[in-house]
């Protein structure tokens, strides 16, 4: 492919479609000029994300968002230096509808293509900068907690470009965990927004749920699932309307008992590693009682501690345009035949 001839500023296109959000954002060395975020509310009628629907839904949304981004940056195609996308891991329906969209736009261009790990993305919001943000970055290294739909992972990150997962769920994802009891309950989906609005309200000391004994820094959240699974049972024998009567005490047991197994294994981390920079990423990220958790230790000293904004939580291609823009620092471009990928580890 033949490359443009260089320019003063470094523009980057990013584009994320892992899931059910279309989304596409602008990065001009190093700050953030726009972030375009097109969600799909098809789904809280199934419950969950129905893949077939997503794909269909980000075909639809791809291009309108990305002339946004662009006209909100304002920026012309023609200034971009190169296009960043997210390749996986996610549902490879709406991967092809982004990675296929990037890479034609990359060859119509004569720019390169920039691979981007939707996980590594996540790890690196942190480094999302607007003008005039004041906001530190985590120094390397740094421990970061990445908590999602799909993954619960405590990452060592010693560079933008060297990461290594300490632990991992072995089976549900604390998100996962958060979405499917929330379902139980007859709430609704997302449960994620449901449960901490409820958990509000609540005693988080109300009832005790199952807590998995795993060794080292991994994670489980099945045994947890099945815990409460069973007591809802339990106790709608007795009483029908069980769950109505005590949804806030149920929303906040629940939370306290998944932040209180997030945090015990990130501070053996912690103290294994003896760094005490400590950062938090993805979806689960928004939830006010983690968020608390961690803001706790802040204050106590033990930690210093990194949470990002809530803009930043989610999936975004914000965090995937800041990457890129990492990467072609390096001149860490992608062939434009690779293919997406539904699974991988960062």
């Amino acid at each position: 492919m033949t490359l443009r001839k260089e320019q003063s500023d470094t523009i980057i296109l990013g584009i994320e479609s892992s899931c059910d959000d279309t989304s596409a954002a602008v990065v001009k060395n190093g700050i953030l000029l726009s972030n375009v975020t097109a969600g799909q509310a098809v789904h809280e009628a199934y419950g969950g994300v129905v893949p077939e629907l997503a794909s269909r839904a980000h075909q639809q949304n791809i291009v309108p968002v990305v002339d946004q981004a662009l006209k909100q940056a304002g920026v012309a195609r023609e200034q971009l230096s190169a296009v960043a996308v997210t390749l996986g891991p996610g549902l490879m329906g709406s991967l092809l509808v982004g990675t296929s969209f990037a890479k034609g736009m990359a060859l119509s261009l004569g720019i390169p293509l920039i691979e981007v790990n939707h996980l590594q993305g996540h790890v690196l919001a942190h480094f999302i900068r607007k003008e005039g943000d004041d906001h530190a970055a985590p120094p390397f290294p740094y421990l970061c907690l990445l908590v999602s739909g799909g993954n619960s992972q405590i990452v060592r990150v010693d560079a933008y470009n060297k990461m290594t997962i300490l632990g991992q769920t072995i089976d549900d994802a604390a998100g996962e965990a958060i979405d499917k009891c929330s379902k139980v309950m007859g709430l609704g989906y997302p449960g994620g927004p449901i449960i901490d609005r409820l958990a509000r309200k609540g005693n988080p000391k109300a009832y005790a749920f199952s807590k998995p004994h795993v060794e080292g820094l991994d994670y489980s959240f099945s045994g947890l699932k099945t815990s409460f699974l069973y007591f809802l049972r339990d106790h709608v024998k007795e009483d029908p309307d069980f769950i109505e009567h005590h949804k806030e005490d149920l929303a906040a047991s629940l939370e306290q008992t998944i932040v209180d197994i997030l945090v015990k294994k990130l501070s053996m981390a912690v103290k294994q590693t003896g760094i005490r920079h400590v950062a938090l990423s993805g979806g689960v990220s928004a939830n006010t009682g983690l968020r608390n958790a961690f803001k706790a230790r802040g204050r106590s000293g033990q930690w210093h501690i990194y949470i990002p904004e809530f803009g930043y939580t989610t999936d975004n291609a914000a965090m995937i345009a800041m990457t890129g823009y990492y990467k072609f620092g390096d001149g860490d471009f992608c062939s434009l035949d690779k293919p997406a990928y539904s699974r991988t580890v960062i």
